[in-house]
């Protein structure tokens, strides 16, 4: 018999036992005074003669992690996932039963603790407990060590038991509510209206992406989970919300990886009578709000690189990164007029051995080429700006160059955290860029969407200048919490299904 399953049947036994001494194994509550953090936060530089002058009583509880006994001294230690405190149990100082109860606890259990606090002889703030309450049993070991790739995969397949141990977990998670809650004041004190708009839609329009499809019965009609809510938030900006937003969730049907999650968070936000300009000047403030607000610092530590996230962030046209990045790799001049035909961006291409598409445009391989030889560089805060039309098909082209759209992404620590543009309001163009789109999905691109004609229609109602943004959310707390996988801040990320022993 293995030592695990010697421990599974030590701790059935003494849950039995429980029952046999008449103690609920699961009762339905427990009324406490205090949490272990505010006892912890309030007591725990108190004076040692100060505390026991104040005979402060108290009733707490927490899950068991450390449990001691030296004779007649009997300790415990209790945890309520951010903070800790000692128990110190006396047989003489507790009713028999309770101590029965203590001798059948196991590593893991929950329990509440009725005492008065004091300090030991080394100084460390304890509880004297009185009464001891069972309020749930551990029926599994926890683990002890975390480290190397099977225990990374257990910390996202099984989160609870990575927040029970892992108290930088659960920092990462407080940051990331922190993050949402700052963006939201952030909007709301720019007048911001925040909406929730449909996860399934009957088109997957709003981005160039390979959606998720399922079915609804009653209808008998297919649907696509969102891949991005913008031709929505753009229709409540036609019907005179000036400003709006949404925190939601998106659903891309393409590859996992460090950077990529099938689903995640976004914030997304529409400014009526306003340009992409404006959005890098809102989003370098909102950046840095945001970290001030969630880690107190402007400051961050991403791996090897030291993040300031503070204006002004760095300004590059796309064509002038990837001409920079051609000249460099290659040893001679670049022009940027050589990114604007297919035939001579195509032989670039070839030549730093970037692959693309035989019926890829010169815009979309001089994308490619800057995904391939620019992103990584990309550390401190910088906006890539004024991309190619064929591949921003939502965006406005600049008043002198119809090749060109107003349009940024902004790259902090070799990531892409924000897609941000002016927007497209001339129906007709707009249906012009649709059918472009359409096309390309009849030549077997997945990535074409099929022609909104509602969103069509509301654009013919008018839609006032706008400019809209998205920002990944996840992203953005990788960077705030050094978080190199973006499985590190989701915490329940999609994992390949695994059967339980």
């Amino acid at each position: 018999m293995t030592e695990t399953s010697d421990q599974l049947q030590q701790r059935r036994s003494n849950l039995r036992e429980l029952e046999r001494l008449g103690v609920p194994p699961y009762p339905s509550g427990f009324k406490q005074t205090d949490t272990v953090s505010a006892l912890v936060d309030e007591y725990g530089k108190s004076d040692k003669k100060v505390l026991e002058g104040a005979e402060r009583l108290t009733k707490t509880s927490g899950r068991v992690l450390a449990i001691r006994s030296f004779g007649k001294a009997n300790f415990l230690v209790l945890s309520n996932g951010e903070a800790r405190i000692q128990v110190y149990i006396r047989k003489d100082s507790v009713p028999e039963r309770d101590f029965e109860i203590f001798r059948l606890l196991d590593f893991g259990d929950f329990v509440g603790v009725q005492g008065r606090l004091f300090r030991t002889k080394t100084d460390e703030l304890t509880i004297w407990a009185s009464q001891i309450i069972f309020l749930a049993k551990c029926l599994v070991p926890l683990p002890e060590k975390w480290h190397g790739l099977s225990d990374v995969e257990i910390r996202y397949r099984q989160r609870y038991l990575d927040l029970i141990v892992n108290s930088d977990s659960r920092r990462v998670f407080k940051i990331r509510s922190r993050v949402l809650s700052m963006i939201r004041r952030y909007l709301d004190a720019k007048d911001y209206l925040e909406v929730e708009t449909p996860m399934m839609q009957p088109l997957a329009g709003g981005a160039i992406a390979q959606p998720f499809v399922t079915h609804h019965n009653a209808l008998d009609l297919d649907l696509f989970l969102r891949v991005a809510p913008e031709l929505y938030l753009k229709r409540l900006v036609v019907g005179g919300i000036e400003r709006v937003y949404e925190i939601n969730r998106n659903f891309r049907n393409e590859g996992v990886s460090t950077k990529h999650n099938p689903e995640f968070t976004m914030l997304e936000f529409y400014q009526a009578y306003s340009d992409y300009r404006d959005l890098m000047t809102m989003t370098e403030d909102l950046i840095h709000s945001v970290a001030l607000d969630a880690v107190g610092t402007d400051e961050v530590s991403y791996g090897t690189n030291r993040l300031i996230l503070r204006s002004p962030f760095a300004r590059v046209p796309l064509r002038e990164a990837v001409k920079n990045a051609l000249a460099s790799r290659m040893n001679r001049v670049v022009a940027e007029e050589d990114l604007r035909s297919v035939e001579t961006v195509r032989s670039l291409a070839v030549q730093v051995g970037v692959e693309s598409e035989p019926s890829a445009s010169a815009g979309k391989i001089t994308m490619e080429l800057f995904e391939s030889l620019c992103e990584d560089t990309l550390i401190q805060p910088t906006f890539i700006h004024d991309f190619p039309t064929e591949v921003s098909p939502l965006s406005k082209q600049t008043p002198d160059d119809p090749d060109t759209v107003e349009r940024f992404e902004l790259y902090i620590g070799g990531m892409e955290i924000a897609n941000a543009f002016t927007e497209l309001n001339d129906p007709d163009e707009q249906r012009l860029r649709f059918d472009q789109q359409l096309r390309l999905r009849k030549n077997d691109d997945l990535e074409g969407n099929r022609i909104d004609e509602d969103y069509l229609r509301a654009l013919e109602y008018g839609l006032p200048p706008t400019a809209g943004e998205g920002i990944g959310v996840d992203r953005l707390v990788m960077l705030l919490t050094d978080s190199q996988s973006i499985r590190d801040v989701i915490l329940f990320p999609l994992m390949k299904p695994k059967s339980i022993p």
